[in-house]
């Protein structure tokens, strides 16, 4: 039998590489998949339950347990109640919804991450709301460059010209863009002042 170094838990159930399942599958205990489901995998509520995916595994559908370790692939949902554990050859097409998430270099999530607070389920912010954040930070960046330009100067290199600091501008926003001038004039004058003074 194998074991859970976290949780304890055996695996008392093996379904094999060749395996192939239509349908939806339920159980409890420990589960190890190393074959195919095509129907969604389920723990009893109520009982301790932990699901094993080999790299060979494959559920096209939901997968609902309190511990999950996942080295193969889900095409749909994932709701860990516990623990999700995203190992290197993991791919999940579709939302994954967790309690507490450890993720291993080389996994995929080609969906929302949505962890799940003391019972409440916060998602991460809509793709609207984390593009005006992006907005954001191209406004800080181009502050940043304007300054980076002046040193070039001063080292006799020519800086960014003006046309790209403008274009940083209307990216970041009216908002942005008025916040970050004060910065970019300053920067601009003071590489207007090192051209004059490397000209003389």
């Amino acid at each position: 039998m194998l074991f859970s170094k976290k949780k304890g838990l055996t695996i008392d159930t093996l379904i094999g590489r060749e395996a192939v399942i239509d349908g939806d599958l339920s159980f409890a205990g420990g589960l190890r998949l190393d074959g195919r489901v095509r129907g969604n995998v389920v723990a009893l509520a109520g009982q301790p339950s932990m699901l094993v995916l080999s790299e060979s595994g494959r559920v096209e559908g939901e997968v609902r347990v309190a511990h999950l370790v996942l080295n193969g692939t889900v095409a749909g949902p994932v709701y860990a109640s516990e623990l999700l554990e995203l190992q290197s050859q993991a791919r999940v097409h579709g939302e994954v919804h967790y309690a507490a998430l450890e993720m291993q270099q080389g996994a995929l999530v080609e969906g929302r991450l949505v962890p799940r607070v003391q019972g409440e389920t916060r998602a991460l912010p809509a793709p609207a709301e984390a593009g005006a954040s992006d907005a954001a930070a191209v406004g800080e960046d181009a502050g940043l460059a304007n300054v980076a330009d002046a040193e070039a100067a001063s080292e006799g290199a020519d800086p960014v010209p003006p046309p790209a600091a403008a274009e940083a501008r209307a990216v970041a926003g009216a908002s942005d863009a008025a916040q970050a001038a004060p910065r970019e004039e300053a920067a601009l004058t003071a590489v207007a002042g090192l051209r004059q003074r490397s000209a003389a």
